[in-house]
């Protein structure tokens, strides 16, 4: 049986509620992940919780070891994650304390985050059309919807650098765009659990409506935190029944994400990129 891996975002740092089993540090050929795994158990079901920004939130969102972080899941047997995030919104119709389940994303990083595994002796091209997976998002909507909050399906998650806020400027470019929601950390998930064969969606908890907003010209850490304390709540409810629903023996074509993508002939991997990697590759290059 596999694990349901939980990131937990802004507000977010520990699962109540849940019985905890144990605190975990992983070791990864890519660093040190945000913080200790915890390892929860819920109604026979494993659930490995991370903190993004660690558990004191002293990580910032383009300093997050991304692939220590998705490895890490993977070491654990995690086959299936959902991602807890807080996000400004893009459009009117989609207020600050609603949720939305987005089905694309849209980069604007500068690159200073790496957000791939396959960087050093072998080549992959993972296809990433649909960055969800449509089968665990469907399943969270399900779950959110028993809620009391408004939760809107499908939408644009615009990835911005950070960590400072949107000018005005870029606030109504990426409006002019058609995004709907914007954050700073999703996208450097999405593509590494794509690259990991592990399932991702994400829970989007809406704080503000960014400075393009007549009435929020300027976007303050108080107004957002003061929002997010008021999704926190409603978050969990939402991720309890979740974790309850997910069918996590079930499987679907992100978990073989890789049987089409490596493009180096095995004799030319390098010994040191195969043990790096043994564990996302293990059953394709030998």
């Amino acid at each position: 049986m596999g694990r349901i891996g939980v990131i937990g975002g802004s507000g977010l740092y520990e699962l109540e509620g849940i019985n905890k089993i144990d605190n975990l540090v992983v070791e990864t050929p890519f660093g040190e992940p945000s913080d200790k795994y915890i390892l929860c158990e819920l109604e026979g079901k494993e659930i490995v919780f991370l903190p993004r920004h660690g558990k004191h939130h002293n990580i910032s969102p383009t300093k997050i070891n991304y692939r220590a972080n998705i490895f890490g899941f993977k070491k654990l047997g995690v086959d299936k994650i959902i991602s807890i995030s807080a996000c400004g919104s893009l459009k009117e119709a989609l207020k600050p304390l609603d949720f939305v389940i987005p089905d694309q994303f849209v980069d604007r990083t500068n690159q200073s985050r790496e957000s791939t595994f396959f960087d050093e002796g072998i080549v992959a091209h993972i296809g990433f059309a649909n960055p969800v997976c449509e089968d665990l998002a469907k399943t969270l909507k399900i779950a959110a919807d028993k809620s009391d909050a408004t939760i809107h399906y499908g939408g644009t998650y615009l990835n911005m650098e950070g960590p400072q806020f949107s000018t005005l400027a870029e606030s109504n470019l990426y409006r002019s765009w058609g995004m709907d929601i914007i954050g700073m950390t999703n996208i450097a998930e999405a593509r590494l659990a794509r690259e990991a064969e592990i399932c991702y969606t994400t829970l989007a908890a809406i704080t503000d409506y960014d400075c393009w907003y007549t009435e929020h010209k300027n976007v303050t850490v108080e107004m957002v935190l003061s929002n997010l304390r008021k999704n926190v709540k409603t978050s969990k409810k939402i991720l309890r029944e979740f974790l309850l629903k997910v069918d996590i023996d079930k499987k679907c074509s992100c978990n073989e994400s890789l049987k089409y993508a490596i493009v180096t002939n095995s004799k030319f991997i390098p010994k040191e990129a195969k043990d790096k990697l043994a564990l996302i590759i293990g059953r394709y290059i030998k």
